[in-house]
């Protein structure tokens, strides 16, 4: 399946699915209002200006966010358990979505940008 847009990607998803990508997308707007957004290797994306930053894709069992620096802060600590890889994060639909989290997440990873 080829998405053009991020409503376009959500849409193919369950209604509980749909919720849970449309309040990742709010939070990351809400986080960086400068943000735009694309589909990027046929995933959201969230953008400043011509840069990416952060990638979100739906799984099975979580959502994947790509790519997620290793931080050199207590900011990293909250992460760590959540890493599936170097510079992947996993919010498990069984958990409520961190949406504080999310938001320190994308801001420093804005911030240097």
């Amino acid at each position: 399946m080829s998405f053009q847009t991020v409503d376009d990607y959500i849409a193919s998803y369950s209604p509980e699915i749909q919720a849970i990508l449309h309040e990742v997308r709010s939070t990351i707007k809400s986080a960086v209002p400068e943000s735009g957004e694309t589909i990027r290797y046929q995933m959201p994306c969230a953008t400043i200006g011509d840069d990416y930053l952060i990638h979100y894709a739906a799984w099975s069992k979580h959502i994947g966010l790509y790519p997620v620096p290793v931080f050199e802060s207590d900011l990293e600590a909250e992460v760590a358990p959540l890493r599936s890889a170097k510079d992947t994060v996993q919010l498990m639909y069984v958990d409520p979505l961190p949406t504080d989290l999310l938001t320190r997440i994308v801001q420093l990873i804005a911030s240097r940008r």
